[in-house]
């Protein structure tokens, strides 16, 4: 099970108020997911070079690191940079600028727990958005960037966070909506100028601190004015896995087969969850396994 580091930081994280978001009324074009990518490397890219400026080799290792451990984010944070040059470069004019940000990390720890998040966000994100590209070279350009991201996101998980550096056979595709809700949490404000995408940010959802698989826990989220029946819905590898929601007290029981990093949302729909019909989320939950497929507590 990841470690209590990681239980603070999704506190932090999903329980804060997402950005404003933008939302366009033109179709998605290869620019179009292009800057997506973009707004999302940015992100990345100032994530490392803050936290890499805050602390030195000697804060890695006092945290219990291995000696090289800072080493490996700086080449991670590089090969964001990187990312940032190539897609602004095909962009050019039409490039999204970086935004201002806040991460709730508060030593190398807790910023190597949240980068284990990012990158497996940075996963989903270009595998979801996939569909979109038209373009071949595009295309091809967003599976090589793709297999750093699940590089990276394997490398902080196993060695750093010791636990597995997968969650599966496959990794969950998430819609553009569901990845921006994540990203925008940590957005404070962005320049006015920058191309508007056709996202917004879903209300915030949050699962208690210890939930696991099989137990029943109570979700705090607003409604808003959605009606009826709602379900969560937790996305693993390629599909999801529904739970009917107690309309009275919102408490839902947690699949028992659900292994690694999950994605979970509210929704209106117990058998085809989509971006369309989600009501709230994302909450990303984590549920440590050993090799023979046991949870960890």
């Amino acid at each position: 099970m990841k470690s209590a580091v990681f239980a603070t930081l999704a506190t932090a994280i999903l329980g804060a108020s997402a950005a404003p978001a933008k939302r366009a009324s033109s179709a998605i074009d290869d620019t179009t997911v292009l800057n997506f990518a973009l707004t999302l490397e940015h992100l990345e890219n100032a994530f490392y070079s803050g936290a890499l400026a805050k602390y030195d080799a000697k804060a890695f290792t006092d945290a219990g690191m291995p000696s090289y451990a800072r080493g490996r984010f700086v080449e991670i944070g590089m090969h964001e940079a990187a990312h940032v040059k190539f897609l602004s470069g095909a962009l050019g004019a039409n490039a999204t600028q970086p935004c201002n940000y806040t991460f709730p990390y508060t030593d190398p720890k807790s910023f190597a727990a949240l980068s284990m998040t990012l990158e497996g966000v940075g996963v989903s994100a270009y595998t979801g958005a996939a569909q979109y590209i038209t373009s071949k070279a595009y295309l091809t350009a967003a599976a090589s960037v793709l297999s750093t991201e699940a590089r990276h996101a394997s490398w902080v998980a196993s060695v750093v966070d010791k636990q597995a550096g997968w969650s599966g056979p496959f990794d969950v595709p998430l819609g553009l909506d569901s990845v921006y809700s994540l990203a925008a949490e940590f957005i404070t404000s962005c320049p006015s100028s920058n191309p508007v995408l056709p996202v917004k940010a879903f209300p915030t959802l949050t699962f208690p601190a210890g939930a696991k698989p099989g137990s029943k826990v109570t979700l705090t989220f607003d409604k808003g004015n959605s009606t009826g029946t709602c379900y969560a819905a937790f996305y693993t590898g390629t599909g999801a896995e529904y739970a009917k929601i107690d309309s009275g007290d919102k408490s839902v029981t947690i699949p028992k087969d659900l292994r690694g990093t999950v994605y979970a949302v509210v929704t209106t729909n117990g058998t085809a969850s989509a971006d369309a019909n989600t009501v709230a989320g994302v909450a990303v939950l984590d549920f440590s396994f050993d090799s023979n497929g046991k949870l960890i507590n």
